[in-house]
């Protein structure tokens, strides 16, 4: 339960609300304990992803919803941090953009990532 919320991004209390809601699929290990099948957990992350981005309107498909934690303005570009869930996501823009759409700490922010290379690694 543990694992599943951690890539979730969401407490276990929430998995256990969608287990006992019937949301998510459980099954019982040796020792009584809950747990949720990967297929499951891949199965409603699908499916949860899908309904947010059905009317993004663009072309990329990774947006992560977020806050911005840090703004660091330079004379041409700003660094910005976006806490997105469990992923922190770091973006260079320009200082130009950064202040038209009054990046700072607080404001909600999506991070939209298209690319034509990504790394996968397994922990």
């Amino acid at each position: 339960m543990g694992d599943a919320a951690a890539l979730l991004g969401v407490s276990v209390d929430t998995v256990r609300r969608l287990v006992d809601g019937g949301e998510l699929a459980a099954e019982r290990d040796e020792q009584g304990r809950r747990t949720i099948p990967g297929p499951a957990l891949a199965a409603y992350a699908r499916q949860v992803h899908r309904t947010e981005r059905e009317n993004t309107g663009s072309s990329a498909r990774n947006h992560l919803s977020g806050i911005v934690t840090d703004v660091i303005l330079g004379d041409v570009s700003a660094q910005v941090e976006i806490q997105a869930r469990p992923f922190r996501v770091v973006s260079l823009v320009s200082r130009e953009s950064a202040e038209e759409l009054k990046l700072e700490p607080g404001a909600p922010a999506v991070a939209v990532i298209k690319s034509t290379n990504a790394v996968v690694e397994r922990p």
